[in-house]
């Protein structure tokens, strides 16, 4: 089976560092095309062997990226088009429709209660994601909590289908020889208490939270991975602060490899090794990939909100814990685990559930049923005016599989 996999870009994210994970586990071709601009997510997936192809799309409303994309998709002579994101479901619903593709499978990975990817959830935003949605077959909630949402929303009950995200749990095992390198690196004594989090430096994240909170704590230390329009703020907060010292804000880390210890850029699974717990302070997830690999490296973890733990009984996350969105409750909080000293827990039954795996060969299946039951989709009419042409997209250095 051939597959085009469409994303709005490939930075590092959630969605993005999923995507590659996967294409590692899915028994098909896969080609990928990104709207935007490419980045280190990008170069993982083509080390991995896959192609990707960046269609240099200027914003929202760059519409001369569709003629592009229906003609790279009948060039590529797909069976089945895969969307990620909320622009590339857009795009890649119609392209893949005026394509001729009678297969179009789009997950949902960032649906939350009151906005997604950043956007109020206002009438239009939801109009426009119904209509392209009646253009594929059926939609992937990446949780239960995703699922019910999209159905809230008014998509036919058949349509969804979930899908959860996934992990590969032993890259994310505990190193006590890494812990004492990363922290060596860091300039962070070996018995200092270090809390941590993990994700993209955007205001529903609410990192300032957790950089204020621990920033009371007198010598204990934080370590952020991840990277985003926040940034600039939080660096401020930490001035402010006195901080500077003790909160690191490491940037984008790479998720999706083992951890070697070398030097060179942070990578998650080393980070979450010199961490004593982990905090995500999120208001807005779909999932929770972040939390699941903290639990994965047996640490205590705090959250304010995770589908991917809420959907399952208490006893299937022990170490998890849910709180609520002030700072001092947070800074009380981390000075109990402070107080009881580090240790590490046994891997909760969640992160098994989880597997990335798992989750491939539930998307396989959800492939199969598309290309062998979805009818033949006729082609919408051509615009009354074409759009201009466009000139080939920049194509990043291609490996084949």
């Amino acid at each position: 089976m051939k597959v085009a996999h469409i994303i709005t870009g490939l930075g590092v994210g959630g969605a993005e560092q999923q995507l590659r994970l996967l294409l590692r586990h899915l028994p098909a071709r896969c080609d990928v095309f990104t709207l935007t601009a490419p980045g280190a997510v990008a170069e993982g997936i083509l080390a991995d062997g896959h192609r990707v192809t960046h269609l240099g799309m200027g914003g929202n409303c760059d519409v001369t990226v569709l003629p592009l994309l229906v003609q790279l998709i009948r060039d590529g002579g797909y069976d089945l088009v895969h969307t990620h994101l909320y622009r590339a479901c857009l795009y890649g619903r119609l392209a893949a429709r005026l394509a001729g593709v009678r297969a179009v499978i789009a997950t949902e990975h960032s649906l939350g209660e009151k906005e997604i990817e950043g956007r109020p959830l206002n009438f239009g935003v939801r109009a426009l994601y119904l209509a392209a949605e009646r253009l594929g077959c059926s939609t992937v909630a990446v949780s239960a909590t995703v699922a019910r949402r999209l159905r809230k929303w008014g998509v036919p009950a058949s349509r969804v289908h979930t899908v959860p995200n996934g992990i590969d749990a032993s890259r994310f095992r505990f190193d006590a020889a890494l812990r004492a390198g990363t922290r060596a690196r860091l300039g962070i004594p070996e018995g200092a208490f270090v809390v941590g989090g993990v994700g993209r430096l955007v205001p529903g994240k609410h990192f300032e939270t957790l950089v204020r909170a621990v920033a009371v704590l007198p010598d204990a230390h934080l370590l952020l991975a991840g990277d985003g329009p926040e940034h600039g703020n939080l660096r401020a907060i930490v001035e402010a602060l006195g901080a500077r010292d003790r909160i690191h804000l490491l940037g984008e880390c790479d998720g999706t490899v083992a951890a070697s210890g070398a030097g060179g850029e942070w990578e998650i699974p080393g980070v979450l090794s010199a961490m004593d717990v982990f905090v995500s302070p999120s208001s807005e997830e779909s999932f929770g990939l972040a939390v699941l690999e903290a639990l994965a490296a047996g640490l205590p973890t705090l959250y304010v909100t995770c589908p991917a733990v809420e959907d399952l009984p208490p006893e299937e996350a022990p170490g998890a814990r849910r709180i609520g969105t002030g700072v001092p409750q947070l800074t009380a909080l981390l000075r109990e685990y402070r107080t009881a000293g580090a240790r590490r827990l046994p891997v909760p039954p969640v992160v098994e559930r989880y597997d990335i795996a798992r989750s491939a060969e539930r998307l396989m299946a959800l492939y199969h049923a598309a290309t062998s039951t979805a009818p033949q989709l006729p082609a919408p009419a051509p615009p009354a005016v074409a759009p201009a042409p466009s000139p080939a997209p920049p194509t990043l250095p291609m490996t084949t599989r």
